[in-house]
């Protein structure tokens, strides 16, 4: 299955805006998730999993490695590791 990385990118969005309590439209790919969006990591491990539960029907066992995450750093390097999972 080819990345769509719009279509992933918005579904990032979506599920950081939810976690967050902001809108989706006030995140951008380039924003950093603790220093822009004050996301704790609580709040980046609420991301990983429902990421990893959105993703799992696409990739089968889907999931973060644990020694990425701390390369997680940005929306667009969660984008990216979802892209790169998909074969993009």
């Amino acid at each position: 299955m080819a990345a769509d990385r719009p279509a992933i990118l918005d579904i990032v969005r979506r599920h950081l805006a939810e976690i967050l309590e902001i809108d989706a439209v006030q995140i951008s790919e380039m924003q950093s998730f603790r220093d822009d969006l004050g996301a704790d990591s609580i709040a980046l491990i609420e991301l990983v999993d429902s990421l990893e539960q959105e993703f799992s029907a696409s990739l089968p066992d889907f999931q973060f490695d644990d020694d990425d995450l701390e390369g997680l750093v940005t929306v667009g390097d969660a984008v990216d590791y979802v892209v790169r999972a998909h074969g993009g």
